[in-house]
């Protein structure tokens, strides 16, 4: 780890100021109060709302950065992604009184690296992955046990570096995360959708016996963070992906060793949109449900729509607390299905309403989130505005968008 030089540490140690002032906030206090109530799946409480930065935040952060060292800079990131969202837009975002850090991990399905080509000026968002199975009847054989692995170690030095740093104004705590599996990316990521759709045609047993490796492989992953010591607690802020938090009162936090079961799980299957419910119940749901079973509770889904699948599906997983309700999701029926229940209605609305023009279309954004809000109703809400890659450099666009939300739930409460 580089050395942080005096004028860049005070840079730093301010912006850990800032995060502990902000989370010892009344209201941050509240805000998690609304939280730990929107997860009791009640349907009383009012829609969270978080917008996901990752995507566009090479917009704001660079103007913003002060650091000059290569290391502080990335530490000087990392404090204002955490402090960003609950400061220029003002939405649900949870900022905490601690600086928190994983364990690194590591899961390559198959045994195969995957090669990603991108596009020739670097910069657009233009990638395609290398297939290395092309026919997996004759090539199945590539086809090995999954490479994985943890470095605590690494963590435990990295905390105790950040801890010198800054830790007497914002501790830094080695923090746990929702266990995260997604087998038909991984099959993507190796050979073509194309390739993968023919194969369940032209090689039925085949794919089933590669689904069945990798869902073996991922039980594998599991047991071996168990034995590691590597799994912690996801019961709190603690991230689940797609942009929500672990907040329930259902999963354990008080033990000295923790199993898969013990913690939220994510799931999805984006690459299957193509084909119908019912190959999606014959190759797809056998192996996702059996990974499934190995989570305490489960988030599920990400843009494809899963209401074709809910029915004869995922309405099976008794664990399920939270599904994506995608742009391309048949909203009225996944309201219908989830009113009264204690499933977490998760939609990820159209990003073209703060990703695409420069100003705002305010009426149209209205009329999108209040279709939302009338087709849920009787639903427990949670709005997450993902894959934005340009806000014009514009965040209070962002916050006016996170009004407009608050605005409509409440005017149809």
């Amino acid at each position: 780890m580089h050395a942080i030089t005096k004028q860049d540490r005070a840079i730093i140690r301010d912006l850990a100021k800032q995060q502990a002032e902000i989370a010892a906030s009344a209201q941050m206090e509240a805000i998690r109060a609304d939280w730990q109530r929107h997860s009791m799946a009640q349907g009383a409480t009012r829609p969270m709302v978080t917008i996901e930065l990752d995507t566009f935040e090479e917009e704001l952060f660079p103007p913003m950065q002060r650091c000059t060292g290569e290391e502080a800079r990335r530490i000087e990131r990392a404090l204002l992604h955490n402090i960003t969202n609950h400061v220029s837009f003002g939405d649900d975002t949870v900022v905490n009184g601690f600086f928190d850090i994983q364990y690194p991990m590591y899961f390559e399905p198959f045994g195969i690296p995957v090669t990603v080509e991108k596009a020739a000026d670097g910069q657009s968002l233009g990638h395609h992955f290398k297939e290395v199975i092309t026919d997996l009847g004759s090539q199945f054989g590539l086809l090995g046990p999954a490479k994985m692995g943890v470095f605590k170690q690494e963590a435990v030095a990295r905390q105790a570096f950040l801890s010198e740093l800054f830790g007497d104004i914002l501790p830094v705590r080695i923090t746990g995360r929702g266990l995260g599996a997604s087998p038909t990316q991984n099959i993507v990521h190796i050979m073509s959708m194309e390739t993968m759709y023919f194969s369940m045609y032209d090689y039925p047993d085949a794919f089933q016996k590669m689904m069945s490796m990798l869902t073996a492989d991922y039980l594998r992953f599991f047991r071996m963070l168990e034995d590691e010591g590597a799994l912690l607690p996801t019961t709190d802020s603690e991230r689940v992906g797609q942009g929500t938090y672990a907040y329930t009162e259902e999963l354990p936090d008080d033990r000295t060793q923790y199993c898969s079961t013990d913690l939220w799980g994510y799931m999805d299957s984006q690459e299957t949109a193509g084909i119908s419910a019912d190959m999606y119940q014959e190759f797809i749901f056998p192996h996702y449900q059996k990974i499934a079973a190995q989570y305490g509770l489960l988030s599920y889904g990400c843009c494809e729509a899963v209401d074709p699948i809910w029915d004869s599906c995922l309405s099976q997983l008794p664990n399920l607390r939270r599904v994506s309700i995608s742009p391309w999701c048949d909203e009225r029926f996944m309201g219908e299905r989830l009113r009264g229940s204690r499933i977490i209605y998760h939609r990820k609305p159209s990003p073209g309403f703060i990703g695409v023009d420069q100003t705002l279309d305010e009426a149209a954004a209205r009329a999108h989130i209040r279709s939302t809000i009338q087709a849920a109703k009787g639903c427990t809400v949670e709005f997450t505005q993902r894959d934005v890659y340009t806000v014009h450099k514009n965040p209070d666009k962002v916050r006016r968008y996170v009004e407009i939300i608050r605005e409509e739930a409440e005017l149809l409460q």
